[in-house]
This record gives structure tokens, C-alpha cells and sequence, in this order.
């Protein structure tokens, strides 16, 4: 029975198992829109911008690891989704784009809002291919399904608007979806990486997402081996929690503990991690790594040993073979560390009772404190990430989300939408910034339209606060970062979604859970201090001598109250 391409690609998403398309409708999408609206069998998420569905779509294939779909129309409707793309491509979650295109008689002769998508969108895909005519259309769809999923990243399919309308004779197979396979190394890489691991004295694990689902393991092997467990960002929704071996996080939002176990031990395996900064790596311990991705393999570091896998399968295979230590001095002394290093940051989390500062260290433990047990959390790239990496508690059921690879500006409020699509009975909290939040403003309108109940809690410091550290740290004036911010709140409680303002820290605990007990969307505008200095785990004596450059020309350019207000933020609680 012959059926119109878009009737196809729909019958096919929904056999793919496909819940959801987040986009913005229009003229050249109008086939697909009208067949999901028939079969009734997806929902059509309408965001007001393509970049926000590209990132609510990514949210999903990060919390489900399915097939995730975000649309955009023919010229600027699919070229906004592109940076959504990027975040997904380098996140690693299987995304499908429907990249939507002028009419296929008027291609290369510069037609009203004509571009080159399969030309676009190859830096931000595994695959991107142009249906030229219908019947191209099932082969096309269905290696674009496959290699997203298989691949773990974006595929894009472009697809004229009146391609979409032409009726072809094609049915849907039975299968679609590949499983995943099991990837491990051979018996001479396991047998080597056995020995690798029994012949070190200082062992140090060092964990990334690719640890996803090997938490038994991990900890196994750190038990055998008597190895501190440090983690990357990534990592730490899947290994922080129920570890006796944890001793924090390293790189520039993470804390000392973590950067000594690596910088002592004599041996260091990467498990799942493409860690990019290459500073924090030891300059004289063996390195071992462990990846799905070939191409991460000895990406950042010379090793002595790379092996192809996944932590789950390589860890299995190997656990066996590795002999248990009994010397636990260099697990001892991390451990040792990171109960000091945990105790230093603990202690910038406080609030006195006469404090008129609102820290944010404060504000994210409360919210961790108060969140549910499986609350999804997403977090705005800046200060954000940092309270969010340094204070936020895990448990294995609890979510992150966020902009790890890709660093993108305004992701958590968008991310959180396609959370709470997904998962609409579980709490859903965004660790907004002031800049993220604004960047993307217009998308808090989707919480109503689509009566998505997230609780956005803006840290509302009036800067762009990790950029300004930055040229701080670096010896420059701030410059450009400052943020004119309305009252969030009433703005808020103006577009119909409960705002609530905190300006007082004796305030913030009552206002959190006030917000986390909305039945419906809530933002909280958080006025937080804007000096909170976030220090490095290791601070060198260039990053002391470029302070204090600043220091100098604050004062020279007349900016003493600055400084006299970064003391006060930072040595008072």
C-alpha cells in the first residue's frame, strides 16, 4: 500500500521506538507535522527555537541511551539546530535530525532561504545524507537510525518538502534497531593489562562516562588493587556514590585530592574517560586506557597500554587475573587527602546567621539536601558546573546532565525540558546561571505550553562569572561580563509559571523547598554573590603571579571597592 515519505519516516521512528520529536514547525516540515498529528503515535514537542530541541532531544537519548528526534524546517530552522547537534555529537547520545529543505526542483539556484544542510551538518554528525527522491527515502532512514544509535551520536537526514509529500510503495521492516554488542579486548590485552595492574605499587583509577553500568566492577577492581578512584565530571553520576575508594574529582572544577591521587601514583587506568585537560595528567606513572571509541585511545597522553572495550566487558575479563595488594599506604594517603580537601569545601557551603551574602556552594548544597532521591539535575556551563561537580550528592539514581565536551552556554534549562518530557513524574531541576538563563529566554515559555513542571533555579550573580575568574585568573580586567537582570521572579509569575525571589540566605531554605513542592514550573531567582572565587585544585605560580596582575590594575584603573568586595565575598560566610 502506498504511503507518502513522511507517512514512512513516522511509521519507522514510531517501530524505532521513538516517543517524542522536539522542533519548531513550518512550511517544508508540514508532511511530517500533519503525519504525526494523524497516527498520533508521537509526541510533537513545540519548542520556540531549534537550538533549545536539538538540546532537550539530546537530554533524552543522554537518560534513556534510545533513539532521540529533534526537526527543524528548510534554510535557519535546521541551521539552529546545529549547536544543539554538536552537544549531542560530543556527548556521545544517539540523536536523529530531520533536516527539512527548500523544494527539490529549486536546490542550487539560490531559492529563498536556500543553504547546503548535507554540507552543514557533517562536522556534527556520524552521518548526514540528501533524499534526492522518495523512493531514496527507507534505505537512507534506515542507516541514519542504525548509525546513530550503533555509533552513540547525530545522524541527520535532509529532506525536501516536497519529497516528503511523494507517495512511495515501501513498508517499514521488522527489524530496525541494532543491539549493542559486546566490546571487549582479546586474552593477550587482558593478559597484559592484568600485568600492567599486578607489577604497579600505586595504582590510580581514574573513571569517565564510559563507566556507565560498571560501578560493581570498578569498585572491585580498586578493592583488589588497593587504588584510589578519581573521576571526571562525566563520570560522576555513575561512580561517585556508594565508592569507599572515591577521592573527587580533578581537572579545573575539581578539587586537590583528586589531583594528588593521579600526580603520586606510579600507574593510572583510564576507564571510560577522554579527560582533555592534559596538565592534570602524572608526568612519570605508566598509563593504561580503556575506551569503546578507538580514536580516544591515547588521545591526550603517551600510554603504555591502550585497549579497546567497554569498562563493563574489559573489567570482567580481567578482574580474575589481578592479584590483591596488601600495601594500602597510597589509598590511605589519597583517602587521607580527600577527607581534608572535602572538609575545606564543606566549610565554604555554610551560612552564618547573620551573613547578608548568598554563596552559592550554600545554595547548591541545600538543593541537594532537599531534592528528591531520583531527581534529574542539568547545570549551565560556568560557575554552575562547578557548585554542581563540587556539591551536588549522587546515589545511583539520581541524574546530571550537562555541556561537559561541548561547553555550550544556555544548556540546563533546555536539557531539563527534555527531561521532564521523558520522565514526566520525576523532579526536574535546572542549575541555571543569570547568562545561560537569558541566552535562551525564550524557551521558559515551553514549561506552560507544554506543562513540563521544572524547577529552574537561576543563580543570579549579575555576571558571566567563570568567564570573568577567567580573566582574572589570567591578569586582565573583567571586561563585558556584567549582566543588567530583571527580577526574574516577576518576570516569571508574569508568563503564568511560579516566581519566587531570594535575596537573604536566612530565606533560601524555606524558598527551595517551596519551589520543589510546586506541583508546577517554578523559577527561583537566587541573588548570589558575584566575587565567588572557585580555585583550581592546584594553584601555580603563574596563575598567583597573573591575580596579581589583576590586583594591580583593578587599582590603577580605580577599582579598589572591587577588590574590597572580593574579600568580603570570599572570607565571610
Amino acid at each position: 500500500m502506498s504511503k507518502t515519505a513522511s507517512e514512512y519516516l513516522v511509521e519507522a521512528l514510531e517501530k524505532t521506538g521513538v516517543k517524542r520529536v522536539y522542533g519548531v514547525v513550518g512550511d517544508s516540515l508540514n508532511g511530517i507535522s500533519d503525519a504525526l498529528r494523524r497516527r498520533k503515535s508521537i509526541d510533537w514537542i513545540h519548542m520556540r527555537h531549534e537550538e533549545a530541541a536539538a538540546f532537550a532531544a539530546g537530554a533524552e537519548a543522554h537518560l534513556t541511551g534510545n533513539l532521540a528526534v529533534c526537526a527543524g524546517s528548510c534554510g535557519p530552522g535546521n541551521l539552529h539546530l546545529i549547536n544543539g547537534l554538536f552537544d549531542c555529537q560530543r556527548s556521545g547520545v544517539p540523536v536523529l535530525a530531520i533536516a527539512s529543505h527548500i523544494p527539490s526542483s529549486e536546490i542550487g539556484i539560490d531559492y529563498f532561504q536556500a543553504t547546503h544542510p548535507e554540507s552543514l551538518f557533517k562536522e556534527c554528525s556520524h552521518y548526514v545524507e540528501l533524499v534526492s527522491s522518495a523512493n531514496q527515502l527507507p534505505q537512507i532512514l534506515k542507516r541514519a537510525i542504525r548509525v546513530a544509535i550503533a555509533k552513540r551520536g547525530v545522524a541527520v537526514i535532509v529532506l525536501p518538502g516536497d519529497v516528503a509529500l511523494t507517495k512511495i510503495d515501501a513498508d517499514v521492516p521488522e527489524w530496525m534497531v541494532p543491539a549493542a554488542p559486546v566490546i571487549r579486548p582479546g586474552e593477550t590485552e587482558i593478559e597484559q593489562l592484568a600485568g600492567f595492574l599486578n607489577e604497579a605499587s600505586r595504582v590510580t583509577l581514574f573513571c569517565g562516562a564510559g563507566s556507565a553500568g560498571a560501578h560493581t566492577e570498578v569498585i572491585e577492581l580498586a578493592r583488589k588493587l588497593k587504588a584510589p578512584i578519581v573521576h571526571a565530571f562525566r563520570g560522576k553520576e555513575f561512580i561517585e556514590y556508594d565508592n569507599p575508594y572515591d577521592v573527587g574529582m580533578t581537572g579545573l572544577v575539581g578539587f586537590a585530592s583528586g589531583y594528588a591521587a593521579m600526580k603520586n601514583c606510579d600507574a593510572l587506568l583510564m576507564l571510560g574517560t577522554d579527560f582533555p585537560y592534559r596538565a592534570f595528567y602524572p608526568e612519570l606513572a605508566k598509563i593504561a586506557q580503556v575506551d569503546v571509541r578507538p580514536e580516544a585511545l591515547g588521545n591526550r597522553c603517551s600510554l603504555h597500554l591502550g585497549l579497546l572495550g567497554t569498562v563493563k566487558d574489559t573489567l570482567r575479563a580481567v578482574l580474575p587475573a589481578v592479584k590483591e595488594k596488601t600495601d594500602s599506604s597510597h589509598l590511605n594517603d589519597a583517602l587521607i587527602d580527600y577527607k581534608k580537601a572535602r572538609k575545606a569545601l564543606d566549610s565554604l557551603a555554610e551560612s552564618g546567621p547573620n551573613s547578608n551574602i548568598i554563596h552559592p556552594q550554600y545554595v547548591t548544597r541545600l538543593v541537594s539536601e532537599l531534592a528528591a532521591d531520583d531527581a534529574i539535575f542539568t547545570c549551565d556551563v560556568g560557575t554552575p558546573i562547578i557548585w554542581t561537580a563540587r556539591y551536588l550528592k549522587v546515589n545511583g539514581r539520581r541524574r546530571i546532565i550537562g555541556s561537559f565536551n561541548h561547553g555550550s552556554m544556555a544548556n540546563a534549562m533546555l536539557q531539563a525540558i527534555g527531561a521532564q518530557a521523558t520522565y514526566p513524574d520525576r523532579q526536574v531541576i535546572s542549575m541555571s546561571g543569570d547568562g545561560g538563563f537569558s541566552m535562551m529566554m525564550g524557551d521558559f515559555l515551553t514549561l506552560t505550553q507544554m506543562g513540563l513542571p521544572v524547577k529552574v533555579i537561576v543563580l543570579n550573580n549579575g555576571t558571566l562569572g567563570f568567564v570573568e575568574m577567567e580573566m582574572k585568573a589570567t591578569g586582565f580586567l573583567d571586561t563585558g561580563c556584567d549582566l543588567k537582570n530583571p527580577n526574574f521572579a516577576l518576570m516569571a509569575d508574569a508568563i503564568g509559571v511560579r516566581g519566587i525571589r531570594v535575596e537573604k540566605p536566612q530565606e533560601l531554605k524555606g524558598a527551595i523547598e517551596a519551589a520543589l513542592a510546586h506541583k508546577g514550573p517554578v523559577l527561583l531567582d537566587v541573588v548570589s554573590a558575584r566575587q565567588e572565587l572557585a580555585m583550581p585544585p592546584k594553584t601555580t605560580v603563574d596563575q598567583a603571579y597573573h591575580f596579581g596582575m589583576f590586583t594591580m590594575r583593578a587599582v590603577l584603573d580605580g577599582r579598589a571597592a572591587q577588590l574590597i568586595d572580593l574579600a568580603k565575598v570570599n572570607l565571610t560566610r
